[in-house]
């Protein structure tokens, strides 16, 4: 695959990881874009070598994630007992579009930290042997001595599970209610609220669909209390999936179904500039302190049709990408 910007920040003119990326991502070393292996579908002994890995890392959720660490100057799979400081997520099977998904992560988590200024869990694109992308993020909760961090979702916060919850345990909640848990379990929740709240308005603007319990976690400090994790999993899932409502919590933004008139009385019942708002001053955050949040969102970003455009999208999925965020974007604004 030709690589004309780096598949890190996306700066131009570079044909693998700008020096900047190499830094945040791999202390400096000089790490090629290119994976030692094909991809797990395409050789038999790359295959197995996935399955085993498989079979150790423990992090939840549908898309498959491999462990992998840095071996000098080279990325690998883990073996045996070996903690892996970065997750590899190659295209997932079952959903349309499914060979854009680590571009779109890719691209979207960059425009969540270089154009929101969201805190995000470092991440980039890699490349099996075959040019197959994926996308490859580093773990926010291994130091670089290989000490693990307390980390806890929301689905555990909210003590919910499939057992006890059902199927749809991750999804039955609201981000008020979220917010609520923030405030019972960080003491300088006043800070973290404010980072969740901002990251509630982007997964709306560009069409994140699977902001669900398990994808917002508190995180350990080294001082012992617990902060907002960086941010992770921010895609736009419209181009992969058929989606029915605005947010992937079933109840919404508010616990107790409340909108604000102004999303009640327009033609479409969507959420607009007053919902976000209401929720903003309703979890706790000073009128003044919402007003100043929210605004970012309301502009046009030119920085995200050129993150966009520099990405490892194709152009179909560029301009479906792009339409998406001008239809939210007009959403807000009405």
């Amino acid at each position: 695959m030709k690589i004309e910007n780096c598949p890190g920040l996306l700066k131009e003119r570079y044909t693998g990881y700008c020096p900047l990326f190499l830094r945040k991502m791999f202390n400096g070393k000089k790490v090629s874009h290119i994976l030692p292996y094909h991809a797990p579908e395409n050789d038999e002994e790359d295959q197995e070598r996935f399955m085993q890995n498989r079979k150790r890392i423990s992090i939840s959720g549908m898309q498959e994630k491999y462990s992998v660490l840095l071996d000098k100057n080279n990325l690998r799979l883990t073996e045996g007992k070996e903690q892996g400081t970065y997750i590899l997520k190659p295209r997932p099977h079952g959903l349309k579009n499914v060979y854009m998904i680590p571009a779109n992560e890719h691209v979207t988590m960059q425009i969540a930290k270089q154009v929101y200024k969201i805190e995000t869990a470092e991440n980039g694109m890699v490349f099996f042997k075959n040019d197959q992308p994926a996308y490859l993020t580093k773990r926010f909760d291994i130091d670089s001595n290989g000490k693990k961090s307390g980390k806890e979702d929301f689905a555990s916060l909210a003590g919910k599970s499939e057992e006890n919850a059902g199927v749809n345990f991750k999804y039955d909640y609201s981000y008020e209610g979220i917010a609520r848990l923030i405030k019972k379990y960080v003491g300088a929740w006043k800070i973290e609220i404010e980072k969740f709240y901002r990251l509630v308005i982007f997964n709306f603007l560009f069409s994140n669909g699977d902001a669900h319990l398990k994808n917002f976690s508190l995180l350990e400090t080294i001082n012992g209390d617990y902060i907002l994790s960086p941010a992770y999993d921010l895609l736009n899932t419209r181009i992969h999936v058929d989606e029915e409502g605005f947010f992937a919590l079933h109840d919404e933004l508010f616990k107790d179904g409340y909108w604000s008139d102004s999303c009640i009385n327009n033609s479409m019942h969507h959420p607009c500039k007053e919902d976000f708002i209401d929720f903003g001053k309703k979890i706790g955050i000073p009128e003044k302190r919402v007003f100043m949040l929210i605004a970012p969102f309301f502009e046009r970003q030119t920085k995200v049709e050129k993150l966009v455009e520099k990405s490892f999208l194709d152009a179909e999925t560029k301009n479906l990408y792009l339409s998406h965020y001008n239809e939210r974007l007009s959403m807000l604004n009405s």
